[in-house]
Parts: C-alpha cells; structure tokens; sequence
C-alpha cells in the first residue's frame, strides 16, 4: 500500500470505540447528541463520580472525555451539537463548582 495513511473508517472506529468503550467511564447511550447542556453534563458527573476505574478526578474525566468527543469528532460534528457541547463544558463547570 503506497499510502500510509488509515483509512476513514479505521480513523472512525478507533475514536468511537474509544467514546463507547471508555475504561474510565461508563457513558449514557447517546450522550454527546442530547440537546440539553445541562443534562448532558449532569450525566457525565454521575458517570464519573460513580466510576471506580478512572485515574484522575471525577472533574478531570468527565471534561476530558467531553472534549475528547468534541475534538475527534471535528468537521462532522454540526455547528448547534458544537455549541451544545461547548456550552456542556460551562455546566460541568458548574456543577463541580469550578465556574
């Protein structure tokens, strides 16, 4: 194979096993496609209060996995689910008292 680089599907099954299988966090179906900030951010704290296999703070797993979705989902990702989760990121601030 003259090119190196990984196909897209490779690249796209990589990423989502990584959001669905995390080992640190066991995630609500859908999560990161819900509408509502808030409640997005209240179940990524739920979720990482309550795992006993993550390896840093509740806070610290609950902002990396959201950004980490964020980030890998890039251009696919639409501009209002963007904002959605932009403006997670502001809730989960809050509700660790870090806003």
């Amino acid at each position: 194979m003259a090119d190196n680089k990984r196909s897209d599907e490779g690249r796209n099954r990589w990423s989502q096993s990584v959001t669905e299988g995390s080992d640190a966090l066991d995630l609500e179906d859908g999560v990161f496609t819900w509408k509502d900030p808030a409640r997005i951010a209240r179940s990524l704290k739920r979720s990482a209060e309550a795992s006993d296999r993550r390896k840093s703070s509740p806070y610290r797993s609950a902002m990396s996995m959201l950004t980490f979705y964020v980030n890998r989902a890039g251009k696919e990702l639409d501009a209002d689910q963007r904002n959605v989760l932009e403006r997670a990121k502001d809730e989960l601030r809050k509700q660790f008292g870090r806003a």
